[in-house]
């Protein structure tokens, strides 16, 4: 794909690896070779399927600083939020509140309030500009009536990294734990889970880690795991799976305790590679490639006169640089008529998201192009319908 096409969309799915053909061939391989006895017998020198979900977990642990075995895999990140809140105690009726910001993705906001018990409160704070969240105005919604605060390390639309140390060390300070969703920051910028002392981490494989759709991954803090009490759950959960034991659940103590049912093994084999391509390369060396070039796209931007919706400050901004104009939708359209991969988001503008493996030229290219469509006026056949998919 790279050779066909300027890429510049990995903060909504990342180039595919080549090694991904030859990873799913060995699950093929795998399933051809063992059927049903894959569950328990390793195929040469992988995890047996049985132990699949924390394996890959344990690959993708050290890209956020977690220790091993503290990582599981799940399907998607309305799951993983929905086994998280199902599992938290919400019976201290000193705490009923639930801190969000309006710059989380919906997904999330729906997955987390809608799970919560009737008498819990939401308290969303709203961005003054549409770009970030007014840290000391966060900061004073968590207080001692806070029992959980869901935001999103880095927003969306805008790439602007929240404080993390700073909410998890407030929420601690008055009792509360802190969850955060890692889609858009795990494999683009440095996470350390263990040193800011995050309760809760949940994250996706499909953008800056390469690893396409059907993997996302959930931390939880060691010493916090047997406090949750899994009502969303299935028989990968038990400690005894085998027994079939239909009169008792008991949960495993280990991350398997928030398991649920079979899991997609195939997609399990196809999120690795991009998994080893990000730790090779090296979070640290793409962040500061990263640095470079959105830094380079804002100022050839703010010399073309456009809006960007994207924090200057390299220390606050992430992977994204979102351009605003009249008729975004348009212009995102003919670039992509163009082959130029970028998408737009509703209240944001153009996102452009170039990763480690696009060159300098490439990221000039989605400006210069912008400005050729404006000026030849071939965003106009679009301006009238739109796609489902933007």
């Amino acid at each position: 794909m790279l050779s066909t096409c300027t890429y510049l969309i990995s903060n909504s799915l990342g180039a595919m690896p080549r090694a991904v053909y030859a990873k799913l061939h060995e699950f093929a391989d795998t399933w051809a070779t063992l059927g049903v006895r894959a569950w328990g017998q390793a195929y040469e020198d992988n995890p047996t399927w049985w132990e699949l979900k924390r394996a890959v977990g344990d690959k993708i642990a050290p890209l956020l600083g977690a220790p091993a075995g503290s990582v599981l895999v799940h399907e998607n990140a309305s799951i993983a939020n929905s086994i998280l809140i199902n599992a938290l105690d919400f019976s201290d009726s000193r705490r009923t509140k639930v801190v969000i910001c309006d710059q989380d993705f919906p997904s999330d906001v729906y997955s987390v309030t809608r799970n919560l018990p009737p008498h819990m409160e939401v308290v969303m704070i709203r961005s003054r500009d549409g770009i970030t969240i007014d840290t000391d105005e966060l900061l004073a919604a968590i207080d001692e009536r806070t029992r959980l605060v869901s935001l999103s390390h880095v927003l969306f639309r805008s790439a602007y990294i929240m404080p993390m140390d700073a909410i998890t060390a407030k929420a601690h300070q008055v009792g509360a734990q802190v969850l955060f969703n890692g889609y858009h920051s795990v494999g683009i910028i440095p996470i350390d889970v263990t040193a800011a002392n995050v309760d809760f981490y949940v994250g996706g494989t499909l953008k800056w880690m390469c690893g396409g759709p059907g993997g996302v991954f959930m931390y939880v803090r060691p010493d916090l795991l047997p406090t949750l009490q899994p009502r969303l759950t299935g028989w990968f959960a038990h400690q005894r799976p085998f027994a079939f034991d239909v009169d008792q659940f008991e949960p495993r103590t280990d991350a398997y305790r928030l398991a649920n049912g079979t899991p997609g093994i195939a997609s399990l084999y196809a999120i690795q590679p991009g998994i080893d391509v990000i730790a090779q390369v090296g979070v640290d060396n793409i962040r500061a490639n990263s640095i470079r070039q959105t830094s380079m796209l804002i100022e050839l931007a703010e010399q073309a006169g456009y809006q960007i919706n994207t924090p200057r400050e390299p220390a606050t901004r992430a992977g994204t640089v979102t351009v605003n104009l009249p008729e975004s939708y348009a212009i995102s359209r003919a670039l992509l008529a163009r082959n130029i991969v970028i998408d737009y988001r509703e209240g944001a503008g153009i996102r452009i998201a170039p990763h480690f493996y696009n060159t300098d030229d490439e990221a000039r290219a989605a400006i210069t192009a912008i400005g050729e469509i404006i000026a030849d006026g071939s965003w106009q056949p679009y301006s009238q319908n739109r796609a489902f998919v933007t």
